[in-house]
């Protein structure tokens, strides 16, 4: 993608569906329930890159939180989301180059500590932010959760579509 209107397009796309993987798919979980927008945070990142895959993550992610109506997360979430999706960037553009191919150990590790850093944000952002102080640690197993399914289906999906010019730096599009 070389041009920057279809980046911008692209990155309004993985917006939209961070927004309603987060919105519309719950699923039941031990903790609570996961969504599935962790997912496409991390899928858009590797896509799309640090500038424009952290946008899209950050700005889908907060407009779910407005829309769902906790907005009083909205701020963090911006913060917190956009920061995982530019770690999970950054890492995998430390390693790639036009031969390199990335491991798939190597692709959860990238992924595991983008959610790390998603389940530490949310706790810091309720403890102090929020004011929830030490019973913001009730947060991290369901964020945990939700980093799981994130991470799984993240490698899931991008092993599946790494062939499509979408993931594959060397095509053209």
């Amino acid at each position: 993608m070389k041009h920057s209107t279809q980046k911008m397009t692209m990155a309004g796309l993985f917006a939209a569906l961070c927004c309603v993987m987060t919105m519309v798919i719950q699923i039941p979980s031990p903790t609570g329930y996961v969504n599935l927008g962790d997912c496409m945070v991390l899928l858009g990142a590797v896509a799309l890159g640090p500038v424009y895959g952290t946008a899209a993550g950050a700005v889908g992610s907060a407009l779910a939180d407005i829309l769902l109506g906790w907005a009083a997360f909205a701020p963090g979430t911006f913060v917190i989301k956009g920061g995982s999706a530019l770690i999970a960037a950054l890492l995998f553009g430390l390693i790639r180059h036009p031969n390199s191919k990335v491991g798939v150990l190597m692709q959860i590790v990238f992924f595991v500590l983008a959610e790390l850093w998603m389940a530490v944000g949310y706790f810091v952002y309720e403890s102090l932010i929020l004011g929830y102080g030490m019973a913001a640690v009730e947060s991290i197993p369901g964020n945990l959760m939700q980093g799981l399914v994130g991470v799984v289906l993240a490698v899931i999906l991008h092993r599946l579509m790494a062939k499509t010019p979408l993931f594959n730096k060397e095509s053209k599009v």
